[in-house]
């Protein structure tokens, strides 16, 4: 049985980014499921000082990395990202903006709806 994917306001899931490619799947969507240990579900608009503070808690996105179909990001780049890792950065005052559009639900099992629109893109 195949449903779809909702995002944080409880409409349909929208694409994140097909360039670069993002998602669990590398399908341009934040889905998820029980294989996605990272849950892999909030789509944010990287911004520098985010690459930064992930670089130094030892997630390298910028490096990158073909055998995995990564290109490495940049600032301005769509990305979705592992729900936990985007409340660390909240938490440290350094959280990328949020698309909530192409946020998958699953994310408010770890973080709040506020918290997200407080970080929504326009």
């Amino acid at each position: 049985m195949s449903f779809e994917a909702l995002n944080v306001l409880g409409l349909a899931l929208m694409p994140c980014s097909y360039d670069p490619l993002t998602g669990y799947y590398r399908d341009g969507c934040c889905n998820t499921d029980e294989n996605d240990q990272g849950s892999h579900v909030i789509c944010a608009k990287m911004t520098q000082a985010f690459l930064d503070f992930s670089l130094a808690c030892g997630n390298d996105l910028i490096t990158p990395r073909p055998q995995y179909r990564f290109a490495g990001l940049k600032p301005g780049d769509r990305w979705c990202l592992c729900a936990l890792r985007w409340k660390q950065a909240f938490d440290a005052g350094v959280a990328p903006p949020v698309v909530l559009e192409c946020t998958h639900l699953k994310a408010l099992e770890m973080v709040s709806l506020a918290q997200l629109k407080s970080c929504a893109l326009a």
